[in-house]
């Protein structure tokens, strides 16, 4: 098995929305994309899998060194070594790979974040980040484009964090600011029990509004010079925010069932927002 195939086989048995948007790519940009997928997913799996964190710590530092010879030597690890051609091809800062294993280790330190200020950095590290390179990876010629890929994945991760609230609370993490459930009159354990109360149903509204206003800033942000580049980005935007409007519908009652977009409804989100966009840009090189 190559590294390419290593990474492909890595991003496809995660079923992650993300997949569907790669496959609308250049086949060189798409094997780049699929490598940083790939690598978020080995680093990410790390903190997921150890039940013993100092084992976790050891893995994570095991990456960086990984990282390091990445950009200065020879990485064993297949993911690494998918990344190799890239970093150069399409400026991949090594700090934004470290940065991003910080991210993950912060889930090793923090089981908590008293405030949004101290969860904008862990959604940075492990998402914006990720989107400032997806966006260098995708091309862009205006800078204002990577504003956009910064609020794009954090709209991404608070998202996220809303769908797998019960699961993170019975991992013992708990990413809605805990200052916020006091406002709302909710106890962490309320985030355990599979029920919703009036109390949990303001408090992830607001958190569901908070992701809206970040893809609304995301989409300002973004030039109309660069959009049909950056269109994957606005693929995984559509599949994001279906799945936000459904957690909406029902109610937001996470805690009860696990809201779930099909992997036919993906494809199907993503065809149609592919298609709606190569009409956008046809329309635009006309004008």
């Amino acid at each position: 098995m190559t590294p390419d195939q290593y990474c492909q086989e890595k991003a496809a048995a995660s079923g992650s929305s993300f997949y569907y948007s790669f496959m609308f790519l250049p086949p060189e940009r798409r094997r780049a994309i699929t490598a940083l997928y790939a690598f978020c997913r080995e680093v990410d799996d790390v903190v997921d899998e150890c039940t013993d964190p100092a084992v976790a710590r050891a893995k994570l530092d095991w990456w960086r060194g990984q990282i390091s010879e990445t950009f200065g030597g020879q990485p064993t690890h297949p993911v690494c070594q998918a990344l190799q051609p890239c970093i150069e091809r399409f400026n991949l800062p090594e700090e934004h790979f470290r940065e991003i294993i910080d991210g993950m280790q912060m889930d090793l330190e923090f089981d908590a974040y008293p405030t949004f200020t101290e969860l904008s950095l862990y959604c940075y590290r492990v998402a914006s980040v990720v989107g400032l390179m997806s966006a260098e990876i995708f091309g862009y010629e205006d800078r204002k484009t990577a504003r956009y890929a910064h609020d794009l994945g954090m709209a991404f991760q608070l998202t996220n964090i809303l769908r797998d609230v019960l699961e993170d609370a019975r991992r013992g993490r708990i990413y809605i600011p805990l200052d916020e459930l006091e406002r709302f009159g909710v106890q962490p354990a309320d985030l355990q029990r599979p029920q919703t109360s009036e109390r949990l149903r303001s408090l992830f509204a607001f958190q569901a509004d908070r992701a809206r206003d970040y893809y609304r800033r995301a989409f300002e942000h973004l030039p109309e010079t660069d959009r049909h580049a950056q269109r994957s980005g606005i693929i995984m935007a559509a599949i994001y925010r279906t799945l936000l409007d459904e957690i909406a519908a029902d109610g937001y009652r996470v805690l009860e069932q696990r809201v779930r977009l099909t992997p036919v409804r993906k494809l199907w989100i993503a065809w149609r927002t592919a298609r709606r966009e190569k009409r956008l840009h046809r329309k635009a090189m006309k004008g």
